[in-house]
C-alpha cells in the first residue's frame, strides 16, 4: 500500500511538472538572447502563415519562398526590435512580411505584375469594389498614401483581412481583440479608403 501510494503522488510530481509549450511571444523573446532552438520552433510554427500570406500576394512560388526566407532572416537579425505592448508576436511577423512582399512586387517586372493582379482579382472576388481595388492596385503610390491616412488599428484590420485574406474571426484571434472591435475598424477604414481613393460606394 506504501509502494502504491509513493507511485501515486510520484505522478502526480510528474504532471504538475508538466509545461505548456512556449507562446510565440515567448519564443521571439528567446530569439532576441540569440536561442537558435527557439528559433527553429518559432520557424516550424509559422512559418505555413509567413508563406501563406506572402504567396496569395506574390502568386509565384518560388519568389514567395524565397520572400519566406528573408522574413525569417529579419526575424533572427531583428528580434530584439519587437516590443510585445505594441501587439502579438505573428501580428509583428505577418506586418514585416507584407512589407517585405510589397516590397517584391515593386521591383518585380511589369508582366509579374499583369499576373499578380490577375491572381489578386481572382482571390478577393467575394469583397467589395472598395477591396477589390485596393488589392489590384496594391503598387500604387495612391493607395499607399491612402492606407497612410489610417489609424494604426485600422490598417493593421485592413492588412490583415484584405491583404492577407484572414477572416473577421482569425484577425480578432490574432489583434486580440473583440470580433466586433474588428468589424468596426475594417467598416471605418474602408469608408477612409474609400474617400480617399475617389471609389463611389
Amino acid at each position: 500500500m506504501l509502494g502504491l501510494v509513493a507511485h501515486e503522488t510520484d505522478s502526480s510530481k510528474d504532471f504538475e511538472s508538466v509545461q505548456l509549450p512556449p507562446s510565440k511571444e515567448e519564443l521571439l523573446g528567446l530569439v532576441a538572447q540569440g536561442d537558435q532552438k527557439a528559433f527553429a520552433a518559432l520557424y516550424d510554427e509559422i512559418s505555413p502563415r509567413v508563406f501563406g500570406l506572402v504567396r496569395r500576394l506574390l502568386v509565384d512560388h518560388s519568389q514567395s519562398e524565397e520572400v519566406t526566407q528573408e522574413v525569417f532572416l529579419e526575424i533572427w537579425q531583428n528580434a530584439t526590435r519587437y516590443e510585445p505592448t505594441k501587439g502579438g508576436a505573428l501580428t509583428w511577423v505577418l506586418t514585416m512580411a507584407h512589407r517585405r512582399a510589397v516590397d517584391r512586387i515593386r521591383a518585380s517586372q511589369a508582366s509579374r505584375n499583369r499576373d499578380l493582379k490577375i491572381g489578386v482579382r481572382d482571390f478577393v472576388a467575394d469583397y467589395d469594389n472598395v477591396a477589390d481595388t485596393v488589392e489590384v492596385t496594391i503598387e500604387s503610390e495612391r493607395v499607399k498614401e491612402a492606407m497612410s491616412q489610417l489609424t494604426e488599428l485600422q490598417r493593421q484590420a485592413v492588412t490583415l483581412a484584405y491583404y492577407g485574406g484572414y477572416s473577421h474571426s482569425e484577425v480578432s484571434e490574432m489583434l486580440k481583440v473583440p470580433i466586433g472591435t474588428v468589424k468596426t475598424r475594417l467598416r471605418d477604414g474602408m469608408i477612409r479608403l474609400r474617400d480617399e481613393l475617389g471609389v463611389a460606394s
